[in-house]
C-alpha cells in the first residue's frame, strides 16, 4: 500500500442508537415565476430552486450591488457615511420619467447615509447615479466595480450595465445569482443591510414607503430585501428572513404581479423554515482532531477549521447525523498553517450534507537530523505492516 495513500480513520455517527427514520415532505410549492430559489444563509444550501440559473433581466434587483459595492468602500475608508455628495445634472430625478427615484436635483448636497435610503426604501435611480459618480467618477466606472465584485463573490451568471437595473443589452443575472449576493450583503456589510428593514423615508417632503410588503406581514419576520420591475423583468422580490437561529434567503424574479411575488416569497420561506432545520457542525479555529506528524520538531498537530461549519437538512434527521474524517498521511514535517491535511464530510443516511477540508492550525518546522533520520527508519518498518488498521496515526 503506498504511504501516500489516503487514510480513513474515524467514522463516527452522533447519535449511534438512532436509526434514521423516513421522513416525509410535500412536494416543494410551485410558483408563478420566471425562476426563483430559497437559499440557507448559514450552510449556503439549495433547499428549493425553480430555473434558478436561469440568465433573467434583474431591474432593481442590481440595486443590491450597487448598495454592496458602497458599502465596501465605506469599510475600506475611500468614503464615509457622512461624505457629501453634490447630485450632477446627470443623478437628476427628471432623466427618470416614470421610474422610481428619490427626487433629488442638481447642486443639492446629500449624505451617502441618505443617498443609501434613497436606493434602498425608495429604490431611487436618480439615488443610484448620485452614489455611481461619487465611488467611481463615472456610472460607467462605478459599472466595471460592479461587474468586478460579481465575479470576486461567485456570480457567475450576472452582468451589469448601469447601476439602477433599467432595461438594456445585455444586463442579466439570475436567481442563483442574486441569493449569492444577498447573503454576502447581510455577512459582508451588517451595517448597510439594516437599512432594508427601514420601511419608509423622507426627502425633499416626499414620504415614500419600502415597496417590500413582506416588512410588514406578521407571520414572517423578514428583515430585509429588494423589489424589482420592469416591462422586460417582470416582478420580483429578494427576502430575508430568520426564524430562532435559522436564516432564510428568498429570490423570485419574473412574477406576472406585485401581489404574486409576494405570495411566492412567503411561500417559499415558510416552507424552508416549516421542513428544514440549520445546524453548526463545527466551529472555526477549534481542534477537530490531533494527528501525528513525522520528522519534525513537534510530533503532533491539531487540525480544524478556518470558519464554522453549518449544514441544512430536514427536520428531525439531526440525531441521525454521522461524521467520517479523512486524513492524508502519513503527514511529514514541514507543515504549514492553512495547509489541508484531510477532510471531514458530514451525512445522513446516505446522503451527503457537508464537506470540508481539515486545516493545520500551526506550523511544525523540520525536527532535526537525529529525529529525521530516526522516523524514516520508523516508517520503513510501518511500511512492511502497512495493512495494520490505524497505522499511520499512531
Amino acid at each position: 500500500m503506498n504511504k501516500t495513500m489516503s487514510l480513513m480513520f474515524a467514522s463516527l455517527a452522533l447519535s449511534s442508537s438512532v436509526s434514521v427514520a423516513a421522513l416525509v415532505t410535500p412536494n416543494p410549492p410551485a410558483l408563478n415565476a420566471k425562476g426563483y430559489v430559497l437559499m440557507d444563509y448559514q450552510s449556503g444550501a439549495i433547499i428549493v430552486g425553480g430555473n434558478q440559473n436561469a440568465a433573467l433581466a434583474p431591474a432593481s434587483l442590481t440595486k443590491l450591488m450597487t448598495a454592496y459595492v458602497v458599502g465596501k468602500e465605506i469599510e475600506n475608508g475611500r468614503t464615509s457615511w457622512d461624505s457629501q455628495v453634490s447630485v450632477s445634472e446627470n443623478a437628476w430625478s427628471v432623466k427618470f420619467p416614470d421610474s422610481s427615484k428619490m427626487f433629488i436635483k442638481p447642486g443639492d448636497n446629500v449624505t451617502v447615509a441618505d443617498l443609501l435610503r434613497g436606493l434602498i426604501v425608495q429604490s431611487g435611480n436618480d439615488a443610484a447615479v448620485a452614489l455611481a459618480e461619487h465611488v467611481a467618477g463615472t456610472e460607467s466606472g462605478f459599472v466595471a466595480l460592479m461587474n468586478q465584485w460579481a465575479a470576486n463573490l461567485g456570480m457567475n451568471s450576472t452582468q451589469f450595465i448601469n447601476a439602477h437595473g433599467l432595461d438594456g443589452q445585455g444586463i442579466h443575472t439570475t436567481p442563483h445569482d442574486m441569493a449569492i449576493l444577498m447573503r454576502k450583503i447581510i455577512e459582508d456589510v451588517p451595517e448597510v443591510y439594516k437599512i432594508y428593514s427601514e420601511k419608509r423615508f423622507v426627502w425633499a417632503d416626499i414620504k415614500q414607503y419600502n415597496r417590500n410588503r413582506l416588512l410588514w406581514d406578521n407571520s414572517l419576520d423578514v428583515d430585509g430585501g429588494k423589489t424589482g420591475y420592469t416591462s422586460e423583468a417582470g416582478y420580483s422580490l429578494v427576502s430575508s428572513a430568520t426564524q430562532g437561529q435559522m436564516r432564510l434567503i428568498s429570490v423570485v424574479m419574473g412574477a406576472p404581479s406585485t401581489q404574486t411575488r409576494v405570495e411566492a416569497s412567503r411561500q417559499l420561506l415558510n416552507y424552508g423554515f416549516r421542513f428544514y432545520e440549520t445546524d453548526q457542525l463545527a466551529v472555526a479555529d477549534e481542534s477537530e482532531a490531533t494527528i501525528r506528524v513525522w520528522k519534525g520538531e513537534n510530533a503532533n498537530l491539531d487540525v480544524g477549521f478556518d470558519h464554522d461549519v453549518f449544514a441544512t437538512y430536514l427536520r428531525g434527521n439531526s440525531r441521525g447525523v454521522a461524521k467520517q474524517t479523512e486524513i492524508y498521511a502519513p503527514l511529514i514535517a514541514p507543515v504549514k498553517q492553512g495547509d489541508i491535511i484531510g477532510n471531514v464530510t458530514w451525512s445522513v443516511g446516505n446522503d451527503e450534507i457537508a464537506s470540508e477540508p481539515l486545516i493545520a492550525m500551526s506550523n511544525v518546522e523540520q525536527g532535526s537530523i537525529f529525529k529525521r533520520a530516526w522516523d524514516t527508519v520508523v516508517l520503513w518498518f510501518k511500511s512492511m505492516f502497512s495493512d495494520a488498521k490505524g497505522l499511520w496515526e499512531s
